[in-house]
């Protein structure tokens, strides 16, 4: 296999994220916080022509931002949507943490832990993005490929490239909006993580080493 650079990039701050609402596969629209994120990303994307964007509309605005203008060609793929929170989505985080406490508290302080009737797990995410992960890679021809998504679908692929377990899904660094991710894939060497959440794999080492 030749060499490739795949970039991750979350969608920018939607008027849900402002609010503190769970979206999941809900719906929501960026703010316009969030689409000076994404122009301002737009620079270090250029000369991508390749992208693979979540079918929700707040990635998908966030791709039409960071390609305005380019011929880089944009698939829509289910396969790269959030996690679906069921019941949950649309409701504000700060009260599910009340009525739901052991739940809520799961999703952030237990995530292999976390269980939901009719959400998928933390797992079932992690399986089905991987699987995309994995495909994109395989099938793609350019060098430079871009996969825009969402913060829990892409720290659970970052997660298992590090072949680190779930319940160490949320440790930093922190995938803020727009955060811009890159992993290296050379020859038949396993993929490796060069950029997290726009800081240099040397930068991270230093810091936590």
């Amino acid at each position: 296999m030749s060499s490739k650079r795949i970039h991750l990039i979350r969608h920018g701050e939607t008027n849900w994220n402002k609010e503190k609402r769970i979206q999941g596969r809900s719906e929501s629209t960026l703010t316009a916080e969030g689409k000076q994120q994404a122009a301002g990303l737009r620079v270090q994307l250029a000369g991508i022509e390749h992208v693979y964007c979540s079918s929700s509309v707040r990635t998908r605005e966030t791709a039409d931002i960071l390609f305005e203008g380019s011929s880089a060609t944009i698939e829509y793929s289910d396969e790269l949507r959030e996690i679906f929170l069921g019941s949950w989505e649309g409701a504000l985080w700060p009260q599910m943490l009340l009525t739901f406490p052991e739940v809520a508290q799961a999703f952030w302080e237990r995530p292999h832990e976390f269980k939901l009737a009719g959400a998928e797990t933390f797992l079932d995410v992690q399986q089905r993005g991987v699987k995309k992960f994995l495909e994109i890679v395989t099938d793609s021809s350019t060098s430079d490929i871009a996969i825009i998504s969402h913060g829990v679908l892409i720290k659970s692929i970052l997660c298992y490239l590090e072949q680190r377990p779930l319940a160490r899904l949320w440790e930093p660094p922190h995938l803020h909006n727009c955060a811009h991710s890159i992993v290296q894939i050379s020859g038949d060497q396993l993929p490796r993580i060069v950029q997290y959440a726009d800081i240099l794999l040397a930068d991270l080492e230093q810091t936590n080493g």
